[in-house]
């Protein structure tokens, strides 16, 4: 029987890369590319848009060449990207008017504060089920347009045009044909409208946004136009765009109200499936849309860490331990297991729940038979004490998802930890199930694309293919593992600027 093929492009933070799947899930091939990184002042990120749609290219054209496979068997493509991170570009020629500003940059942080001193982030958390922080889309659109010379007067007219990732690499890989984005990247902007579905002109006007410049919002799984045929020869279409965490969602199979996934990379992005109403958090977590098919929103709850691997590569580069994790995880394991080490890893703040930008990192609990070995396994130890705090916070704001057996599906490159994996169930008291593949990202992206185009029924019929690993079940008992929680707990306390 002949396979039905579905390329995916996964543009992320520090890499671009494309892979073949097929219908089935098997992935036939796969191309990267490294993706620069600018910091030109403290705080400030940014990328190359135009390096990006190169490397997005050639990172196609390298994977579906070596696939072995003909291009007329590729139904789709699916596009996944690292969200809000923002270009503003020339409507007539295509070019941007100033570099991609990244998610990670921290400039408009001074904006955010005078709006909440102002007492808007009730009302914005309300309509887009956000935080009023940098990290999002909108002050960095308005930033541009106020910096750059000609800007404002520019986007007046409608000669800029504006978006995520996403919708940059739409609008060059149809040759301008299509301005484009889907409800999950669009509800990372700070802009969208949570229960309409489609851009706010009262968030529009907190954020000084005009939104002739905004994208169209379309379902995740749909018609975005085809790519040029000079890009492989021949028109392809192109049926689904989702934000990067939202595609591990449903690389992970989690399409059903109380499934949930972590993904494991340098910091870490946890989603609790909500179901079709949105969850609005009272616990300083993010409500999220999980995809829009067919016209009809589901939504997540999310909590991110900024610190999960780089913890670990921290101990490689800052503390000279040579092998990459490998060595750490090596380490980890020789440790007294009653060593009382606590390591919070707050290099750059604390995320969520907590959110304080002033905090720092501590290690705590050191006797003089403390060594390496114990500080390795407090790294792990933090990555899983951080997921407790998410799952504590997500506890409170939806506890129908717990009332049951929950297991936490995860990826990334820590889930290829043995000893993560177990310290990650017995610190959460979760059931953890290892993704079959670690790239759930871009299995997401062409699980979707899939589903535009037609070759799956729905999204239960797209994640049958999705096979599920046996779960590790937690072996601790409950006391100590609250009592390990409760050092945690006393140690962000100490650490937090507040």
């Amino acid at each position: 029987m002949t396979q039905t093929l579905l390329l995916a492009l996964d543009q992320g933070t520090t890499s671009t890369r494309a892979m073949v799947f097929t219908d089935t899930g098997q992935v036939l091939a796969q191309a990267t590319r490294p993706l620069k990184q600018a910091y030109p002042a403290d705080g400030w990120v940014e990328h190359d848009a135009e390096e990006i749609l190169q490397a997005a290219i050639a990172v196609m054209r390298e994977a579906v060449q070596s696939c072995g496979r003909p291009l007329s068997r590729i139904a789709a493509l699916g596009i996944t990207n690292q969200r809000e991170t923002t270009v503003v570009w020339d409507k007539a020629n295509g070019r941007p008017i100033y570099p991609a500003i990244v998610w990670q940059d921290r400039r408009t942080a001074g904006l955010c504060e005078r709006l909440a001193a102002q007492g808007m982030e009730a009302e914005v958390s309300a309509v887009t089920g956000l935080l009023l922080d940098p990290y999002f889309s909108a002050t960095k659109i308005a930033w541009i347009l106020d910096q750059v010379p000609g800007a404002r007067a520019a986007a007046k007219t409608e000669a800029l045009l504006a978006g995520t990732i996403d919708a940059w690499l739409v609008w060059r890989l149809t040759g301008g044909r299509v301005h484009a984005t889907d409800a999950t990247n669009a509800s990372r902007t700070l802009l969208l409208n949570l229960r309409s579905g489609d851009w706010s002109p009262e968030m529009a006007d907190v954020f000084d946004v005009p939104l002739g410049l905004m994208p169209q919002v379309r379902d995740t799984a749909g018609d975005f136009g085809q790519m040029t045929a000079e890009i492989l020869g021949v028109p392809l279409a192109i049926r689904a765009v989702v934000g990067d965490q939202q595609g591990a969602l449903m690389g992970q199979g989690c399409v059903r109200a109380g499934q949930m996934k972590a993904t494991y990379g340098t910091g870490c992005f946890m989603l609790l499936h909500t179901g079709e109403q949105p969850h609005i958090s009272t616990s300083r977590l993010l409500t999220t849309v999980a995809s829009r098919l067919d016209g009809r929103m589901s939504f997540a709850l999310e909590g991110a860490l900024f610190v999960a691997g780089a913890a670990i590569q921290w101990i490689n580069e800052g503390l000279g331990v040579q092998g990459g994790p490998k060595a750490v995880e090596a380490l980890a394991t020789k440790a007294r297991p009653d060593h009382g080490v606590i390591l919070a890893p707050a290099f750059t703040g604390l995320g969520a729940p907590w959110w304080d930008a002033g905090a720092r990192g501590a290690i705590l609990g050191l006797t003089r038979d403390s060594g390496l070995p114990e500080i390795c396994a407090a790294a792990y130890d933090a990555c899983a004490l951080q997921t407790r705090d998410l799952i504590e916070a997500m506890r409170k704001d939806a506890p129908e998802a717990f009332a049951g057996r929950a297991a936490l599906k995860i990826d990334g490159g820590m889930a290829s930890s043995v000893h993560f994996r177990r310290r990650l169930a017995d610190l959460t008291g979760l059931g953890v199930q290892p993704s079959p593949t670690l790239e759930a990202t871009a299995y997401g992206a062409a699980l979707f694309a899939g589903i535009g185009a037609g070759v799956y029924a729905s999204a239960s019929d797209a994640v049958a293919s999705v096979s599920e690993s046996e779960s590790l079940e937690p072996q601790l008992a409950p006391l100590a593992r609250d009592a390990t929680y409760s050092r945690w707990l006393e140690a962000i306390g100490r650490i937090r600027s507040g």
